[in-house]
């Protein structure tokens, strides 16, 4: 069921059709922006109130930290796991720069981890999410999201061509992005088999329009179910 983001993937199909096109490049670039400013917070990219404003506006801490059932994650997680995963693909493997995450965003943030949080056990989605700074998560997440945009701005058809490379895939692994576990590692294969076009068309837009849709759901339970799977 659609909880989020009507349309979005209707121009997405559009963005995936015209990406690889040198002659639509300008277009290419302005509806992933378009895309892009839908799935953060509106001043992110000065445009009018979103869904996303809508989604963090008046969540509680405690709210965060809620898995509303045993096949779910929580908010907060949601929140690191698609900001970490924009981060390393976009600074790293897109823009062949750095990621933002340091050791001072760790400290801002309060989290013991570096990587994406693919391969956490329950017990350990819970404790992120009720040790997380939500104030600095929403904070690192909008400096992404920024740089993400100037990233976009700056590429040419040439360089959404160039393929991923495996100097950057190994950079990712060296600096805590990913884990050795199998749930974590294989992000890399994923990751690693894309040019630059492709990587935009799933960790800074597809992959965030899903887990959005998510955040909305629990939302919409946590605010009408009495009981949770963990809280």
């Amino acid at each position: 069921m659609k909880y989020f983001g009507e349309g979005l993937s209707e121009k997405h199909k559009e963005l995936s059709r015209i990406i690889r096109k040198p002659s639509m490049l300008e277009q290419a670039a302005q509806l992933f922006l378009e895309i892009h400013a839908s799935l953060h917070l509106s001043r992110i990219s000065g445009t009018q109130p979103n869904e996303v404003d809508a989604l963090l506006s008046d969540l509680t801490d405690s709210e965060y930290a809620v898995m509303p059932s045993g096949r779910d994650e929580t908010i907060a997680w949601v929140l690191w796991h698609i900001a970490r995963i924009e981060d390393l693909t976009m600074g790293i493997l897109a823009a062949k720069g750095n990621q933002l995450f340091n050791e001072e965003w760790q400290k801002r943030l309060n989290v013991s981890i570096t990587d994406t949080g693919n391969a956490l056990t329950d017990d350990e989605i819970m404790l992120l999410s009720k040790n997380i700074n939500t104030a600095e998560l929403i904070s690192y997440r909008n400096a992404v999201g920024e740089r993400t945009r100037k990233i976009v701005r700056e590429l040419d058809s040439e360089a959404l061509k160039r393929k991923v490379s495996c100097e950057d895939i190994a950079r990712i692994r060296q600096e805590g992005g990913v884990t050795q576990q199998e749930e974590s590692a294989w992000l890399l294969d994923f990751w690693g088999k894309k040019d630059v076009a492709g990587l935009l068309l799933m960790p800074p837009t597809r992959h965030v329009m899903l887990h959005l849709n998510d955040c909305c759901r629990w939302k919409q339970e946590i605010r009408t179910k009495k009981k949770f799977f963990r809280s």
